[in-house]
């Protein structure tokens, strides 16, 4: 198949487009490149020269960017929480508008698969239960906000010509060249290397679901090469049921993958985002798809990877590594304007 995958310079896109690549598929990009200033190893896991990316806001695409296509893997939007939230009404501008833009102009220029990289942080606040697909969301944030909206407008569209698929990823953890220090694992992971101390703002009691990038990838593939109507209108919550922890169980795993390393913590947190996650339906009903990687492993791979390429407490605070921090840099420096837009020179 062709395949447009939207955000290929990105922490996933980057891993993902080589994946789909060795599968034989045609693959083009789509991205901002916002990020690019970050690379953080150099090996073929990387983005290769073979993926064209056409370096563009998905703000500003048009029909003729979707002519030709047999799939949209859509991954490109503002990637976090504190990210969202720093500008909710860009982020819905961007994340809920922009995203359903393009799945409308893709359908009607006859793309016939489209999937969306969707998170469990659409549940939010849960009870404490294992949740599936079926239980009612409770998003907490603007990012969460934006991602039930996105399900729930773009999930009438599909029919027998355009397959829709919702991926709801856990929280992702693992390499990739675009890598990402914001999300839990790999920023607990990046403490152990190089303070040997995890010093836990909070008393890491809120649940998470975490899953490996590959898991991830493996999914997005699974679901853009199964047959239609094995997917079309399904929504998949993307990890294993084993890997729901707190945050403070997560900080031991990273500890006991880094010899040496204390965990502390701190008082309980205001943050309401607490959630145990199901995965039974993607594990039996996604063809050919299998999570693999355990939280444990995970970490001994980031520890391994940190050895190799000599990583420092420098490279862990580089800006590029932090969404959020990222942009503040590309704005303060007048690259960028208030609303991401790249700016003329």
């Amino acid at each position: 198949m062709k395949i447009l995958v939207t955000g290929t310079e990105g922490y996933i896109g980057s891993r993902l487009a080589p994946l789909l690549l060795a599968r034989g598929h045609d693959v083009v990009g789509l991205d901002t490149g916002l990020y690019r200033d970050g690379c953080l190893y150099l090996d073929s896991l990387g983005t290769p020269v073979g993926v064209r990316t056409a370096f563009k806001d998905l703000r500003a695409v048009t029909p003729e960017d979707f002519a030709g296509l047999d799939a949209v893997i859509h991954l490109a939007e503002l990637s976090n929480d504190p990210l969202g939230q720093n500008r909710p009404e860009l982020t819905f501008q961007i994340n809920h508008q922009g995203s359903v833009r393009i799945a409308q102009m893709a359908r009607k220029a006859g793309v016939r698969r489209f999937v969306y990289a969707s998170s469990c942080s659409v549940y939010g606040l849960g009870s404490g239960e294992i949740l599936d697909e079926t239980a009612p969301t409770n998003p907490q944030t603007a990012y969460g906000h934006c991602k039930v909206m996105v399900e729930r407008d773009v999930m009438p569209m599909a029919d027998e010509n355009f397959s829709v698929v919702f991926l709801r990823n856990a929280t992702a953890y693992g390499p990739s060249p675009r890598m990402r220090f914001d999300i839990v694992l790999n920023d607990l992971c990046a403490l152990a290397w190089t303070r040997r101390k995890i010093a836990m703002v909070s008393d890491g009691s809120p649940w998470r679901p975490i899953v490996h990038i590959e898991d991830i990838c493996e999914a997005m593939r699974c679901a853009v090469e199964a047959p239609a109507d094995a997917v079309n209108g399904q929504i998949f919550n993307v990890g294993r049921t084993d890997q729901n922890f707190r945050i403070r169980e997560i900080a031991q795993i990273v500890a006991d993958a880094f010899p040496g390393c204390e965990v502390s913590s701190g008082p309980p947190s205001g943050d309401t985002r607490s959630y145990r996650v199901g995965f039974d339906k993607i594990a039996t009903r996604l063809p050919g798809y299998e999570a693999r990687w355990t939280a444990q492993r995970g970490a001994a791979e980031l520890r391994a990877l940190f050895e190799r390429i000599e990583f420092s407490t420098e490279t862990h605070e580089f800006r590029a590594f932090t969404r959020l921090k990222q942009l503040k840099y590309l704005q303060r420096t007048g690259q960028i304007d208030d609303d991401l837009h790249w700016k003329p020179r």
